[in-house]
């Protein structure tokens, strides 16, 4: 149970009720323990919200991606590289999601990119119903790549379906390896996976092909593409991902 959303993961409600007896003068009742098992699905307004994202963003032809990740691991650096290079080549926008403060947005902004911040206070995670606001707010054009940076977190944000096209989760190579096999339902439940500061390699006790492999078996359909937004190895790998993603108009 999460102590900032009260989310779960199967969205369960158990009732215990423990036994007792009542004794008469004459006789005793017994009364067994009672288990109730209250079948409450608490994601389904999120659901329908989501649905109603993704139905306009297919409708817009906006390519809506949420990217998530531990704190640290590179998100807002990996944007703010991604929209400086392709500047031209798309059309962008963000939404950022932080718990407090403008930081990222102010980032994101002095690419010259339409953004716009959501803090979330206490909250773990983005959910759909603030991305909707957002999104009425900054309208982001056809035929558009919008970016949803979540909350760094690895568990909650993996439960909530925002309307996203595609769910990319980043891992740095100053975290762990065995990362995906701690946090399985986030790498389940995404479709690229980014491995992030691959020019430190030489100097943090990171096992690339054993991070890859534990990827893998969690999601055997992930694709991976490792990079550096420091010296540029591997984002051409990104930005060609990016481009066979959306799909283009030929007037643009």
């Amino acid at each position: 149970m999460c102590a900032t959303c009260g989310c779960d993961s199967n969205g369960n409600v158990t009732i215990h009720e423990p036994g007792h007896q009542h004794h008469h003068d004459d006789h005793t009742h017994t009364h067994q323990k009672k288990v109730v098992d209250v079948e409450q699905d608490i994601l389904h307004e999120n659901n329908l919200l989501a649905q109603r994202n993704r139905g306009y963003f297919d409708a817009k032809n906006i390519l809506a991606l949420n990217l998530v990740s531990s704190p640290g691991s590179g998100k807002t650096s990996l944007l703010e590289r991604t929209l400086t290079d392709c500047k031209g080549q798309l059309e962008f926008a963000v939404i950022e999601g932080d718990q407090q403060t403008t930081n990222d947005a102010d980032r994101i902004h002095a690419t010259g990119t339409k953004v716009v911040q959501i803090n979330t206070g206490k909250g773990c995670h983005l959910d759909a119903h603030m991305v909707m606001h957002a999104v009425q707010g900054m309208k982001p054009k056809e035929n558009s790549v919008l970016f949803i940076e979540n909350v760094g977190n690895l568990v909650c944000p993996a439960m909530f379906d925002l309307g996203e096209k595609e769910r990319v989760v980043i891992i740095s190579v100053t975290e762990g390896d065995d990362k995906p096999l701690k946090y399985p339902d986030m790498f389940h439940s995404s479709t690229l996976c980014i491995i992030n500061k691959t020019d430190l390699l030489p100097y943090v006790p990171f096992d690339i092909e054993k991070v890859k492999a534990n990827a893998k078996k969690v999601n055997h359909h992930l694709e991976i593409i490792e990079l550096s937004c420091t010296s540029g190895e591997g984002l051409q790998l990104w930005y060609d991902w990016l481009k066979t993603k959306i799909l283009i108009p030929e007037t643009i």
